[in-house]
């Protein structure tokens, strides 16, 4: 049996999940997701908590047992709490705002970078150079953090750049005078 795939997924009040025609929709206060998932899978709900189960013991039907049991797992968070991913911009003259629909960086390139923000995420810029982005799905909010991230990688020697907040950028000594 799966590690993650026998762990039961506890569904708190408020938060509606239906499977039909081999899909799962999940319904909740922030808004509602839904996913296809494959017919090996089966989906047991026992009051407030739902059982995931595969039907045979093949090595796809194990793989597709812990993935579809945290794919509904992230789905339930997600449309009862949320996720988040901050981004820090660190450099001498790097900033970052939201302008509209827009994210506008300032990453010491000679053109400002502009980055469209998806309809289902928000983004918020704190004045210490951090960018929340949030939403309810975790793909997309740890794909456009990637993205934004992208701009401008974190250099090793002064650490400049747009770096996750729990990132540790390894430093680099660089020269130091020897001759």
């Amino acid at each position: 049996m799966s590690r993650i795939g026998k762990i039961p997924v506890t569904v708190p009040g408020g938060v509606k999940v239906t499977f039909q025609n081999e899909e799962i929709l999940v319904e909740g206060p922030k808004g509602k997701l839904k996913q296809k998932y494959h017919p090996v899978i089966v989906f047991e709900d026992k009051g407030g908590e739902i059982i995931v189960s595969r039907q045979n013991e093949e090595k796809q039907s194990k793989a597709f047992h812990g993935l579809y049991r945290n794919l509904l797992n992230n789905m339930v968070t997600g449309v009862s709490t949320g996720f988040n991913k901050v981004l820090v911009v660190t450099g001498v003259g790097y900033r970052a705002e939201v302008q509209g629909k827009l994210l506008a960086l300032y990453l010491g390139y000679s053109n400002d970078v502009y980055v469209a923000i998806p309809d289902e995420l928000s983004v918020t810029v704190d004045p210490g150079g951090k960018i929340v982005i949030s939403g309810i799905d975790k793909q997309r909010v740890g794909e456009f953090a990637a993205q934004v991230r992208k701009l401008r990688v974190p250099e090793p020697y002064k650490g400049k750049g747009i770096r996750y907040e729990d990132e540790v950028i390894r430093r680099k000594v660089g020269k130091s005078g020897v001759k």
